[in-house]
């Protein structure tokens, strides 16, 4: 950080994160930048790239207005990937420079106990079956508590990709067509959804029903991705 203080100091807060970035690499040697993180399972994988790691030291740099939770987030899940306990954000452009400690105290142990609920699941939808054997396959590989994101795109792959899974469907009210909406679909008329909320699981539920109220699907295939239990549920228009 003493080096961040320095180079901020002597170049301001106005340049890109790329520039900094690459000062602060020169300064010190055995600082690895963009260090990639490679996660795969079967046929899907995909890299994402660390700002910077020296040693088991894993910092992201940013350069925006303030720090948010994304940001966070995304640390968060770089470290998760890593096995790293702690990692540090950087904010360059504010007037002080902003920076904050991430800490990922659950260890891939941690990720790997948990339970399947499948007890409001339906199995008769033809693709069901094989979209609970591909999430349940990711998580016993990855382990929970990842961001979402990556299960989605790993899902979207198996199911046959963006140009077959992302639809713009019709949103209709009493007859009316209002537009379109983007959903992810695991088959024609079956949409799928992925959430990791630990609290208000009712009201997601009632707002999704209402989804199906205005939107041509048989139903929804919701998985909720907690850290202990994973719930798979099935949702039809009422």
């Amino acid at each position: 950080m003493a080096k961040v203080f320095e180079i901020r100091n002597e170049f301001g807060r106005f340049f890109d994160e790329r520039i900094y970035k690459q000062e602060l690499a020169h300064r010190i040697p055995n600082l690895k930048l963009e260090y990639p993180i490679t996660i795969s399972h079967e046929a899907f994988s995909t890299t994402y790239y660390l700002d910077g790691l020296i040693g088991s030291g894993a910092f992201e740099f940013k350069t925006a207005q303030s720090l948010t939770s994304r940001h966070r987030g995304q640390l968060y899940n770089y470290l998760l990937m890593l096995d790293l306990a702690h990692g540090k954000l950087v904010n360059l452009r504010p007037e002080s420079v902003e920076h904050e400690f991430v800490n990922a105290t659950l260890r891939p142990a941690d990720r790997h106990a948990f339970e399947v609920a499948t007890d409001r699941w339906d199995r008769t939808l033809a693709r069901a079956g094989y979209f609970m054997e591909s999430l349940t396959g990711l998580l016993h590989d990855w382990g929970t508590g990842l961001d979402l994101r990556l299960y989605e795109a790993a899902l979207t792959h198996f199911l046959g990709g963006e140009t077959a899974v992302v639809r713009d469907m019709p949103v209709q009210s009493h007859g009316r067509n209002l537009g379109l909406q983007t959903m992810r679909l695991a088959e024609d008329d079956v949409a799928f959804r992925l959430t990791a909320l630990e609290t208000d699981l009712e009201r997601f539920e009632t707002h999704a029903l209402k989804v199906l109220r205005h939107v041509e699907l048989r139903a929804i295939l919701w998985v909720n991705i907690g850290l202990r239990q994973v719930t798979f549920t099935t949702l039809r228009s009422k």
